[in-house]
Formats: C-alpha cells, sequence, structure tokens
C-alpha cells in the first residue's frame, strides 16, 4: 500500500524506533508517548472547513482579516461552483466524493427512497441522518482514508455520524448547533495534540451560522456581517493553533453555496396552480419536488408543466442536463425551480413570517457561488483560480492524501493550477 505524504517520513522513523525498542527493552525506560523524539517534519494534515452559506463577496465587508490573509498567502478562486441543487446536504457530500447529487444518492435535504419505505430523509431525523443507506451509494474522502489506515477526525459533516459501508471516522462528533465556532476549532485542535501516530490525517470542522444568519435576516445585513466576523474569529484560532502546535497543515475552506434575498411577497403557491389531492409535496423553498398520487401523472403534468411567472418545472426525465439532476431514484417525479428571490410553496402558510434568505436555486446564479480558498505547504502562494465546479475538490483532496481517488464527476484540471511543483 502506498504511504500517504503526511506520515511518510514519520511512518519509517517509527519502524525504526521500535526495532531499536525491540532490540533494547531492556535498556530504555517506559515514556508516555507524547514524549518519544521523533521527526514529525512530514506531518502535513488535510484539514478540509466549510463555512456553510458564505458567498465569495461576503470577503468584503471588512470584518473578515484572517480570511483575507489567508488568501493572500495561498490560492483563492473567483468562485466555486455548487452542483444542483445548490442546498446544504447535497453539496457537502458532492465535496467529498466528486460525484452530484444525482450520483452520490443525497438529492436533497429532504427526500424520499422506494428501497426505504416509510422514511423520509431530513436533516432533523436523526434516525435517518445516521442510517448508512442514504449515504452508501458513494464513498466520502474519510472512509476511504480510514480503509487506507489514515485516522480521521470530522469535527461535524453530512454524514460522517453514519457507518457508510461499515466505517466510521477515528474521531467525530454528533452534531450540535448550539457548539459554538470556537469550541468546534478547540475540539479539533485537541486531536492535533495526541502523540503524531495517533493523529488525524484527514480533519474536517464544519460552521453553520453564517448560513443560520442569511436565512434569518438575508444575505445583505449587519445580522450576517457579524457571524461572519465571528467564522473569521474562529479561522484564525484555527490558524494560531496550529501554529503553536508547529504543525504545517494544508488547510481547504469552502462553502456549499450562497445565500439569496427572499420575501414573503415572492411566493408561488402549489395549491393555487394544481389541487394537492393529486400530488404530495416531497420538498419545497427554491425549488419543489413533487410526486404524484396513483393515476394523477397526466392532471398534475398539465398543472405544472404550463408556462409559470417566476418559476418553472420539469418532468425529472426532461430537467435540463446542464443541471446534471433527475436520474437518481430519489429524485421526486417533477421538480419546479424558481427564479431567484423567489420560493416555492405547497400553500398559505397561515400568517406565518417566511425566510429572509434562501438557497437551491439555478446553480450557475450568483448569488449561490460559493467560496474556495487553500493554504499550505502544497499551495502556492498569492494564486487565484478560474470559477470551478465543487466536484473538483475531491480528487484535490484524494491527491493532498496521496490515496488514488475513487471515480467521481471531478477533475483536476483547474484546482492543479494551485499546487506547488512536486
Amino acid at each position: 500500500m502506498m504511504l500517504p505524504m503526511i506520515y511518510s517520513r514519520f511512518s519509517v522513523l517509527l519502524h525504526t524506533f521500535l526495532i531499536l525498542l525491540v532490540a533494547g527493552c531492556s535498556q530504555i525506560s517506559t515514556k508516555a508517548p507524547n514524549s518519544l523524539q521523533i521527526d514529525t517534519s512530514d506531518y502535513h494534515p488535510i484539514i478540509l472547513v466549510s463555512i456553510d452559506g458564505f458567498r465569495p463577496d461576503y470577503l468584503n465587508r471588512g470584518v473578515t482579516p484572517n480570511l483575507n490573509k489567508l488568501i493572500a498567502n495561498g490560492v483563492s478562486a473567483e468562485a466555486m461552483r455548487p452542483s444542483f441543487p445548490s442546498i446544504t446536504f447535497p453539496n457537502h457530500y458532492t465535496l467529498v466524493t466528486g460525484l452530484r447529487p444525482d450520483h452520490h444518492g443525497i438529492v436533497g435535504n429532504t427526500m424520499e427512497d422506494p428501497q426505504i419505505p416509510g422514511v423520509r430523509f431530513t436533516l432533523s431525523n436523526r434516525d435517518a441522518v445516521t442510517d448508512h443507506r442514504w449515504w452508501d451509494q458513494a464513498e466520502p474522502v474519510w472512509v476511504t482514508a480510514e480503509k487506507k489506515g489514515i485516522k480521521t477526525g470530522i469535527m461535524f459533516w453530512p454524514g460522517s455520524e453514519a457507518a457508510i459501508h461499515g466505517v466510521l471516522p477515528t474521531d467525530f462528533r454528533r452534531f450540535d448547533g448550539k457548539i459554538t465556532p470556537a469550541s468546534r476549532v478547540e475540539t479539533m485542535l485537541t486531536w492535533l495534540d495526541r502523540p503524531v501516530v495517533n493523529r488525524p490525517g484527514f480533519l474536517t470542522v464544519y460552521f453553520d451560522d453564517v448560513d443560520h444568519a442569511g436565512h434569518e435576516y438575508g444575505p445583505d445585513t449587519t445580522q450576517i456581517t457579524s457571524d461572519v466576523a465571528r467564522v473569521d474569529q474562529a479561522i484564525g484560532q484555527l490558524v494560531d493553533g496550529l501554529r503553536a502546535r508547529q504543525i504545517d497543515a494544508n488547510v481547504v475552506i469552502v462553502s456549499d453555496h450562497g445565500m439569496a434575498a427572499t420575501s414573503a411577497d415572492r411566493i408561488v403557491r402549489l395549491n393555487e396552480l394544481a389541487d394537492p389531492v393529486n400530488y404530495r409535496v416531497i420538498t419545497s423553498g427554491t425549488y419543489a419536488g413533487i410526486d404524484v398520487n396513483p393515476g394523477q401523472e397526466e392532471i398534475v403534468a398539465n398543472a405544472l408543466l404550463k408556462k409559470h411567472e417566476h418559476m418553472q418545472c420539469w418532468k425529472k426525465e426532461a430537467i435540463p442536463e446542464r443541471f446534471h439532476y433527475g436520474q437518481n431514484a430519489r429524485v421526486p417525479r417533477f421538480v419546479c425551480l424558481a427564479e431567484v428571490g423567489w420560493l416555492v410553496e405547497p400553500g398559505d402558510k397561515n400568517g406565518k413570517t417566511t425566510v429572509s434568505g434562501s438557497h437551491g436555486y439555478d446553480n450557475l446564479a450568483p448569488e449561490m457561488q460559493a467560496l474556495f480558498i487553500a493554504t499550505g505547504p502544497a499551495f502556492k502562494k498569492a494564486t487565484k483560480l478560474p470559477a470551478f465546479d465543487n466536484v473538483d475538490v475531491y480528487p484535490l483532496l484524494m491527491m493532498l492524501l496521496n490515496i488514488p481517488a475513487l471515480p467521481s464527476d471531478g477533475s483536476m484540471a483547474t484546482v492543479r493550477q494551485s499546487l506547488r511543483a512536486q
């Protein structure tokens, strides 16, 4: 097996040390593992950071000195295009598998599967989120790394709580949105305080504050700027923590999608277009996924497939090819996509206030574009990449880990430009 880059010299030295230990055990006193004086200069863990809902233009608000410093000393992209639908779980799984949602199976934050009858997958359904069957259509980075003998530490990432293909990360935490960004970073840093042989080689940390503020207040508010600043401080804490531990890590910072302003005055109501007795709404918001009741497909098609203001609907097999969406069995029979800034809802919300910001729109929309920053010994300095698709992050991570990437929709063509000559 090819040794990963992060451990190559260390593994050889450790092997030599163990031989000497066996040969002279009667003359060597017992020491705690972290007191072993072994050269760890080749330990370069890969740390993947996600800032949910972070639009690249948030960097221009004057509250992100740490992120801007990383850009100046590393690599950034003009933008990173999310996959469709531009929502959280599908795109987080794309980032770590290199597969588009239609191929990895996490086709929405809310979905159903004919092979898992009677269950609706939602972000709040703990039993579903931890059920490997929803995730097993793909293999994320941490599963492949663990199979190759590289320990992983996942501080929140969609899918990390499920034993995908029977494998869990060495370290992970059950998601708890109440845990602050600073505490998330601190937990991850404690994993790096172990003796090198027990440290993870691949780690992730996930921040959701910016996304929540975007939904509640909208992307053009002081509230979201405040949360952008708070997450930037956590990034600074991570950088300082790595420096204090003399760990030269390769850090890749991404977001899953952007955010667009929405309003209660911009809603398309499905019950005004078609009789709800004929269909079931699986998911709604920036796009709607709709399944039909038996024998009602033609009636529903006649209602949905005509021209509508602020929304377009397709049968799943007729979704435009550029979305790479509609072949998976979990995609509902009809998909209706709202115009940016509009929402598609089943019916009257009975006076409830709608969100002030959302995502899930056309993945090429400027408001949906995502963040990409990379820094560390593997990366060039002060380098700007052209826009690329987020499926390309996966082969980059696998190359950094020195593990052959599994077949994916990603390519190294653009992201290779970020790397120093080997």
